[in-house]
């Protein structure tokens, strides 16, 4: 199976959806701070954000790996079991970190914010899952998922901020 962080840099179409509206950028993996998980498993950065937010691999393995994302500002979450999911969260629903409470009207308020800046939003988001080979579900699977996987599987992955010793606050709360 072929690598999907190699399929994105070779795809510009879905590299540049991943950038813009995803603000995914595989060209940056470094944390602001030093962080480590409170299990002791690995944590491997491989992505950022343009506010300075990491995307990180937990534990060993490959790109089926639970990914934790950590803003600049201390807060921190679970959000996908592998990158196929992840990049599901991102094309579908780019504006994920603002569904605070994942439900369907806050991530239409949130997409009609998005489609007023970029009206071709879903045909280019398409197009850059088409490249990817994914399939896309919709915004309520995906919303669900993510607050499966940050509320439930997350409870899991605490994300230690190394020089204070403390977690880092969670971005989803019950």
């Amino acid at each position: 199976m072929k690598s999907l962080i190699a399929a994105v840099r070779e795809q510009d179409e879905a590299a540049r959806f991943l950038a813009g509206p995803g603000d995914f950028d595989l060209d940056r993996g470094d944390h602001v701070e030093e962080v480590h998980l409170a299990s002791g498993a690995a944590l491997k950065g491989f992505a950022g954000d343009g506010a300075g937010g990491t995307y990180f691999f937990c534990g060993e393995g490959g790109e089926e790996r639970p990914i934790l994302y950590a803003d600049s500002e201390g807060g921190a979450a679970l959000v996908a079991i592998g990158l196929p999911e992840l990049l599901r969260l991102l094309l579908v629903t780019p504006w994920w970190q603002g569904c605070q409470a994942f439900t369907a009207e806050e991530s239409r308020e949130l997409a009609a914010e998005y489609l007023e800046d970029i009206p071709d939003l879903v045909a280019r988001r398409d197009r850059a899952a088409a490249a990817l080979g994914l399939d896309l579900p919709g915004q309520a699977d995906v919303l669900a998922r993510l607050q499966e996987v940050a509320l439930g599987i997350g409870e899991n992955f605490v994300l230690i901020l190394t020089s204070e010793g403390y977690p880092c606050e969670p971005l989803f709360r019950n």
